[in-house]
């Protein structure tokens, strides 16, 4: 759909057929085998297995039971497998791009945060008062999230941007979660949508934020001095990682047009423009 790699970590983990098999489409077919599990448990009155699988705070802090840290996110109960099939397709077309982009590691790593990150949150949260949790819409809406920081001028749905549609989703979720008080629910909504949003700041590839450049400023190492090549040594290695660098930019913009170009993206494209006018005077 976009296919856009910026990374030399992304490649296929297997093939099938002519079919590339990439980490997102093991992790939708890891979701729906246990979906199908679920459906075939309740089926025949095994559904007690169930809740062992589920997230307590309670069993996690005082009963030592860690592993629901993260299989809470593959307990998918039968009656809500529309949603469930929905939120699948939304992984395979967005989690594709996110995993493209970011490259496979830093894909599982996010991964990884989202899936643990709001169990950690409630499992804290149980000190003060016990919380339950089961299945991954905000898991999977955080890979929405982080495939909005990266392309937030591509249009989807109506032809409105992703950056709008993910934040009309966010509101619509937080004051549906208001109006019933879930309060637990919405702690886990905003902490997949801040994971999501700040790995993909921190990794340079999100929006132009003022206030978050200020604090990487604040908070970031101080440059170090460093001795400074001879123009002529640096000219003979500038072509190769000059093209290297922009040619995934370039890419971008026969794609989606110039309008889809983070503002990093852009500073990096006027300032490698600029070097060749330089050479060509």
């Amino acid at each position: 759909m976009f296919g856009v790699t910026t990374s030399d970590d992304y490649r296929p983990v297997a093939w099938m057929g002519r079919y590339p098999v990439d980490v997102t489409t093991m992790l939708v077919g890891l979701h729906v085998a246990a979906a199908i599990l679920t459906a075939v448990l309740v089926a025949f009155s095994a559904g007690f297995v169930l809740p062992y699988l589920q997230f307590d705070s309670g069993q996690v802090l005082y009963g030592g039971q860690v592993w629901r840290l993260c299989t809470y996110a593959f307990v998918h109960p039968p009656s809500g497998l529309l949603w469930f099939a929905v939120e699948m397709y939304m992984l395979f077309v967005f989690g594709r791009e996110v995993e493209r982009f970011i490259g496979q590691r830093a894909y599982i790593v996010l991964y990884l945060i989202l899936l643990i990150a709001p169990a950690a949150i409630l499992t804290i949260w149980g000190l003060w008062q016990r919380s339950a949790l089961a299945g991954s819409p905000a898991l999977h809406f955080g890979i929405f999230v982080a495939f909005a920081a990266i392309y937030p001028r591509v249009e989807l749905f109506l032809r409105i941007m992703a950056k709008w549609i993910a934040l009309i989703l966010a509101g619509i979720y937080t004051f549906q979660l208001l109006a019933y008080h879930a309060w637990t629910d919405l702690a886990v909504v905003w902490t997949s949508i801040g994971a999501a949003f700040l790995f993909i700041e921190m990794r340079g590839a999100g929006p132009e934020l003022v206030w978050w450049n200020n604090v990487k400023a604040r908070f970031g190492s101080k440059p170090k001095l460093h001795v400074v090549q001879k123009s002529a040594s640096r000219r003979a290695v500038e072509p190769d990682d000059l093209y290297a660098s922009i040619d995934p930019i370039l890419d971008k913009i026969s794609k989606f047009g110039i309008g889809s170009l983070t503002a990093n993206e852009r500073r990096l494209l006027n300032r490698e423009r600029d070097r060749l006018l330089k050479k060509s005077e």
